[in-house]
């Protein structure tokens, strides 16, 4: 019973999703009004839409029944537009306990579609609640998921080569993603999902408060700073995200698929570095 429960629980997410129903708190103009069949799926209302239907030789004598659903439309707002800054920072020696009543109150999080897709663990972040610099990613993959830890597969091991080529540990700098839990078959973070969650990431950002920021990727960078360019666009200067300098670089998985971009992500790691005054360690 406790299965069906369960299975009939997604079943309607999913229904609803595909509806845009769990988009309706954006906030942004007024949604255009879309007539289509209340008893169809969104598919078979697409499809009757564009083909005229099975019937579409025949002449109805009376209008079929529609109903005005609302679809919003998406707009993206940046971290520095969701919330004001808080006045003042919070001590360094109540950082961790602040990041800890954060994660708290994430609790079993049921909060979007994300909840029933397969999700094993949340993944909260890691790091040092005081560190200066902080990485943002775009959500777990499946080790992330079984351990609850953020880049702990292959993109965590290069990305942690990428930390001590910086001269620092993975210990000293903060680590989170856009979304906490892994979104099925690794696919990217719907709007939804991803607006759901940066209500904490921004706490997070606000609770830490690093001096500079690097989006890993382009949905960090487009999510954290409310828009959506090319990579190539956004790399190579600086931006400013509640407070700290932000750069943005290639995601690690990314290097992995290509490796000839790494030596781009080290120039924009280099342009982190002089900002932080950092050395890479000694050659041995």
């Amino acid at each position: 019973m406790q299965d069906e429960g369960g299975t009939q629980v997604r079943a309607w997410v999913e229904y609803f999703r595909d509806l845009g129903v769990h988009d309706f708190y954006r906030r942004g103009e007024p949604a255009p009004r879309v007539a289509c069949d209340v008893d169809a799926g969104p598919a078979t209302m697409n499809a009757a839409v564009e083909s005229g239907g099975p019937f579409a030789d025949e002449t109805p004598s009376t209008p079929p029944v529609a109903e005005t659903i609302l679809v919003p439309p998406v707009k993206l707002i940046s971290f520095n537009e969701l919330a004001p800054m808080p006045s003042a920072a919070i001590p360094a020696a109540e950082r961790e306990a602040a990041l800890r009543a954060i994660e708290e109150e994430i609790g079993d999080c049921a909060r979007c579609p994300l909840a029933y897709a397969g999700r094993h663990k949340i993944v909260f972040g890691d790091g040092a609640a005081t560190a200066r610099l902080m990485f943002v990613g775009e959500g777990p993959g499946a080790d992330e998921d079984a351990q609850g830890l953020p880049f702990v597969g292959k993109a965590g091991q290069l990305l942690n080569n990428m930390i001590g080529a910086m001269g620092l540990a993975r210990a000293e700098v903060y680590i989170a993603n856009i979304v906490k839990c892994r979104p099925p078959g690794n696919r990217v973070p719907e709007p939804a999902e991803a607006n759901t969650c940066s209500q904490f990431l921004l706490r997070q950002i606000d609770v830490v408060r690093p001096e500079a920021i690097v989006a890993l990727g382009a949905t960090a960078a487009t999510y954290l700073l409310g828009v959506k360019q090319s990579l190539g666009s956004l790399r190579g200067r600086w931006h400013n995200c509640r407070g700290a300098k932000l750069a943005v670089t290639y995601h690690p998985a990314f290097l992995l698929r290509d490796p000839r971009q790494k030596a781009e992500a080290w120039k924009d790691l280099q342009m982190v570095m002089r900002e932080l005054g950092l050395a890479p360690p000694a050659r041995k």
